[in-house]
């Protein structure tokens, strides 16, 4: 009786790991759609998070005015007010110059990448002794390329920077989501071979 049960228990955690792994599986196959497509156009979907970006400022402006409302004293709510204000104005602007946008985006993204070689390179001459420190000093290399490459070619890279990135980046979560369902789908069968 006891063995029926734990059986039972068994088939139930199946289905589920089943419709996980089904879910795993199509989220997979549409980031792997959505980074193809954005690897492909780089510039519309540079332009896409240019528009993201506008829109989480301008509700990130709203949210400090009405935290505004919510007391604390005179000189809070003066500034949850201008950091409302700025908020909103930097979304409106991000909404309605997404060229000039994504510019900014650019090179703020170039400034973030060599900014973390040099952590990197200041990490691999702290650690150099370590074994393996030497994987801490290509990748600072490539960070280093990628990043003067952005940076150097400002304004031009706009046109393919961001949505490359957030392309390979859609592109490699959508096969790690894939791989992880066909994984998953896979132990349901295993677990009842095992009993």
């Amino acid at each position: 009786m006891t063995t029926s049960n734990s059986t039972h228990g068994l088939h139930g955690t199946g289905s589920l790991l089943s419709k996980a792994s089904s879910w795993l599986i199509a989220i997979g196959v549409l980031f792997i759609i959505l980074g193809t497509l954005a690897i492909a156009e780089p510039f519309v979907a540079g332009l896409a998070m240019a528009f993201l970006v506008g829109w989480l400022l301008m509700i990130g402006g709203v949210a400090h005015f009405i935290a505004a409302f919510a007391g604390g004293g005179l000189w809070r709510v003066l500034a949850q007010l201008l950091i409302g204000v700025v908020y909103f104005a930097g979304g409106l602007y991000f909404l309605t110059h997404p060229l000039l946008a994504l510019g900014t985006l650019t090179l703020l993204l170039a400034t973030i990448i060599l900014a973390e070689a040099v952590c990197e390179i200041v990490l691999y001459v702290r650690h150099r002794e370590t074994h393996g420190a030497s994987w801490l000093l290509i990748n600072a290399i490539i960070t280093l390329l990628v990043g003067g490459l952005i940076w150097f070619h400002w304004p031009s890279s706009s046109v393919w920077a961001i949505g490359t990135l957030v392309g390979v980046n859609l592109l490699m979560t959508g096969i790690s989501r894939l791989m992880v369902g066909m994984a998953a789908r896979s132990l349901p069968s295993h677990a009842a071979a095992a009993i």
